[in-house]
């Protein structure tokens, strides 16, 4: 049986913190703790953090450390930061859920055995957090979606998906920033900008942030945030 957490060297300038193997809320916080806790303190060369859902990627300079340094460096991290409390800003995305803008909540609607309006109101009450950034620029992955509206993706995926576009599969959501194909259900479109246009703070959120949805009408749709 695998002992967590666990240090992994990755080429010649990376370590791979592994907090465990299965996706869960502790697993989650720590990573995110780990994370707040090393861009606090970097440890001597650090270049990079790239926190995913069970995991952190510590990518180093190797000019001026190496794996072993880094390695000692996160275990005092590790040991400080076990039981530190989720933090983060809570942010606020706004979502219309009007046709044309929600064409899979009907489908959803059906799936789940509950109104659409039953959908909108379980989705507004979710209980979000950002897990990880991937995939595509600014692709903020929110963990808790809520039991009812938990569907797997689609057989197949949908071409052209608009930017904006909120969409929904297993317990994550997120907001997509550009215009592409996804398997996941399209519940309505967001005004919010996610991708800031600051080479300081290129993207809304911060790994771990909680983010809640509010509804708006398609006409403050037309007004970006």
């Amino acid at each position: 049986m695998t002992a967590f957490p666990r240090c992994v060297p990755v080429a010649d300038r990376a370590v791979l913190v592994e907090l465990g193997d299965t996706v869960g809320p502790a697993v989650q916080a720590q990573v995110w703790a780990l994370d707040r806790a090393l861009q606090d303190r970097p440890v001597p060369g650090q270049v990079e953090l790239v926190p995913a859902m069970v995991n952190l990627l510590v990518i180093f300079d190797p000019v001026r450390t190496d794996h072993a340094a880094v390695t000692a460096a996160v275990a005092t991290h590790l040991a400080a930061v076990t039981d530190r409390p989720i933090g983060g800003a809570e942010r606020e995305v706004l979502v219309c859920y009007d046709p044309p803008f929600a064409p899979d909540l009907a489908a959803v609607a059906d799936q789940a055995g509950i109104a659409p309006e039953a959908v909108i109101a379980a989705h507004l009450a979710g209980a979000y957090r950002v897990a990880m950034y991937g995939f595509a620029p600014g692709y903020a992955y929110l963990s808790g979606v809520p039991e009812p509206i938990r569907l797997p993706r689609k057989s197949a995926p949908v071409r052209a998906v608009p930017a904006g576009s909120v969409i929904i599969a297993g317990g994550q959501c997120l907001v997509t920033t550009l215009t592409m194909p996804t398997g996941w259900w399209v519940i309505g479109r967001s005004p919010t900008r996610i991708l800031t246009g600051q080479e300081a703070r290129p993207f809304l959120f911060d790994v771990g942030d909680p983010v809640r949805f509010r509804r708006v009408s398609a006409a403050e749709l037309e007004q970006p945030t």
